[in-house]
């Protein structure tokens, strides 16, 4: 007992170690629609259940959802992808925006966003309708838009961080990488520090030497059977895994079992020690479905890929499944991709990981319904990158990365999985220290030094934060992401009529730290008089003070008394078109367009003179 308690503290470590990590995530992202009806009867028209929608729930889905799961496991998160200027483009920036992922998605006008909208009744998805063509493929100034957005987005996560960042890439094959694009990362290899390549195709990444790859059984099979036209033909009668001509682009590839071509049916053969020479040559059905696809049987001498897919001798080994196939290439899929690390993902059996040490690492799952394992995946990828981008060992990284994946599939929908709940499940606790949310500056230095006695960073910003909006509420995100604790501190109602004009502020100070205090982003919210926030900045001495604004951090007056204490100095750039300025000048001018016309009164609809004098009076 008290050695699971000890390597449950050892993945937490591992967890805790990853925070603020800088990952950068290219590739598709996509919009994941979940709609929730319920059905009670047939339609006239046709055999048709008739649907009353109740409920719909958007997340992010593909490259995005990788960023989200990166986000909410504690890295800091940064995802650059084509997204179309459309309603599913902006409720995928939401999605972000509230997952705190820094969004520097490049908008493609005329290139939709991709969307999966889900129809379930009684949680059984009842049929899915996919939009956006990966024929779309991005114009030439779409790609440079593109290449410069990860030119900054990396360049912007090394400076935040002080070091190379993590690079993903989700390749689904729905146009966000085509081959500049490809090109430009094989060339910039080395500006990452790990790198995780997730590709229906991986032919098509040949030259990355990604730190680990994660195929799908599927996707781990096609790459064999197309690397395989020099490996030696397999005799006897022959199982035949086939890919059809278009794989799906938008999820795992298919595979049917069946009779390889010019051989005959398993079935026909089950109960003979050997065939009868008059049927050997006979022509046998290609891809007929078996009753369990993923469960076939192994050659003597181990799996034969030939250039048309993968076949294993129906005589040799009864009931060997997936895991066992995939343990026997894994030397191979790490020489084809020239990966370090492959993990050949299982669905609901879980996965199969090898790395250089040729020792292979087996680790399951629950079966769930398919309606809960959507975006699994994508949690699974993500905390193996995470962890391996911290240094873990292959076994710890392997064991984190199922764990993670596996504790999200309990309900329907889109798979994101927190920290917390990555903690929760190595029984370890979660709960912050137990100080209030709204602190006073005395009680500031003794709260600060607690959170650095445990090993936290401080991130520290100051503002007026009048009228909050998206535009806070973003910028907050980011800042939060950059450390592990995040101090706000408010300009007084004095200071901010000094700084804005006696007008200001719209509201008390005592309303607007109560708002910032209800953000999950912030950890504490201290007021302060003065103009200057210098004194809480000597007094915090944060490891990261932020500002918002599009100038360097060279022109931040606060700049030089934050180096001098040792901390850095960042400026996140505010949501276009947000500004506490514009929207109390919109409410105004809103205000005096309302304001009554005088001449709506008539002369025998005089105001009551008691009326006017009071108004007179007041």
């Amino acid at each position: 007992m008290a050695g699971a308690a000890a390597e449950q503290r050892r993945l937490a470590t591992v967890v805790e170690s990853w925070l603020g990590r800088p990952v950068l995530i290219v590739g598709d992202a996509m919009l994941d629609e979940w709609r929730f009806a319920e059905s009670d009867r047939l339609c006239r028209e046709a055999p048709a259940p008739v649907l009353t929608l109740r409920r719909r729930i958007s997340a992010a889905g593909g490259a995005a959802n990788t960023a989200v799961n990166v986000a909410t496991l504690g890295g800091r998160a940064v995802l650059v992808a084509p997204v179309g200027a459309d309603v599913a483009g902006d409720e995928l920036h939401d999605c972000l925006d509230r997952a705190g992922v820094w969004d520097r998605t490049v908008n493609q006008p005329g290139r939709p966003t991709p969307v999966k909208r889900r129809m379930l009744a009684g949680n059984q998805i009842l049929l899915r309708e996919d939009s956006g063509d990966p024929d779309d493929a991005l114009d030439p100034e779409g790609v440079t838009r593109l290449l410069t957005a990860l030119n900054c987005a990396t360049e912007e996560l090394r400076a935040a961080a002080g070091e190379a960042p993590t690079l993903v890439v989700c390749d689904y094959g729905l146009g966000a990488l085509p081959a500049p694009v490809r090109a430009w990362l094989v060339e910039q290899r080395e500006r990452y520090a790990t790198v995780a390549l997730d590709a229906h195709d991986l032919a098509d990444w040949r030259g990355l030497a990604p730190t680990v790859v994660t195929p799908s059984f599927a996707e781990a099979t096609r790459l064999l059977a197309r690397a395989g036209g020099a490996t030696r033909p397999t005799a006897g009668t022959e199982l035949h895994l086939e890919h059809p001509l278009g794989d799906p682009s938008d999820g795992p590839s298919e595979l049917t079992v069946g009779a390889a071509p010019g051989g005959v049916r398993a079935d026909d053969v089950a109960d003979r020690p050997a065939l009868e020479p008059s049927r050997t040559d006979r022509p046998g059905p290609v891809g007929e479905p078996t009753p369990s696809e993923g469960r076939v049987a192994l050659t003597g001498d181990g799996l034969s890929v030939t250039g048309t897919g993968v076949t294993v001798n129906t005589q040799a080994g009864d009931g060997v499944d997936r895991a066992v196939l995939a343990q026997s290439r894994l030397a191979e899929l790490r020489a084809h991709t020239g990966a370090d690390v492959v993990a050949v993902t299982l669905d609901t059996e879980g996965a199969v990981v090898g790395g250089a040490d040729g020792e292979p690492r087996r680790s399951h799952s629950t079966p769930v319904p398919a309606s809960h394992a959507v975006g699994a995946g994508d949690a699974y990828l993500a905390a193996m990158t995470l962890a391996l981008a911290a240094d873990a060992p292959l076994p710890t990284a392997a064991q984190l990365a199922q764990l993670a994946a596996t504790i999200t599939v309990s309900d329907t929908g889109t798979c994101v999985c927190r920290r917390e709940d990555l903690l929760t499940a190595l029984n370890q606790p979660t709960e912050t220290m137990s100080h209030p949310a709204v602190v006073g500056g005395d009680e500031l230095d003794a709260i600060v030094a607690e959170y650095r006695e445990a090993g936290r960073s401080v991130v520290f910003t100051n503002g007026c934060f009048d009228v909050l909006h998206r535009g806070h509420v973003r910028y907050l995100e980011q800042a939060r992401a950059l450390g592990d604790l995040l101090i706000v501190a408010v300009n007084s109602d004095d200071s901010v009529r000094r700084l804005k004009g006696p007008d200001r502020p719209v509201n008390p100070v005592e309303d607007r730290a109560a708002l910032l205090a209800a953000l999950a982003c912030v950890d504490h919210v201290v007021v302060f008089e003065e103009d200057s926030p210098a004194a809480l900045i000597e007094a915090v001495r944060p490891d990261i003070y932020v500002k918002g604004g599009d100038y360097p951090p060279e022109l931040v007056p606060e700049a030089p008394l934050v180096r001098r204490l040792g901390g850095q100095v960042h400026t996140l750039g505010y949501v276009p078109d947000r500004s506490t300025s514009a929207i109390i000048e919109r409410i105004r001018s809103h205000s005096q367009d309302r304001e009554p016309d005088p001449s709506a009164y008539t002369n025998d609809r005089k105001p009551d003179p008691s009326l006017s004098s009071r108004t007179q009076a007041s």
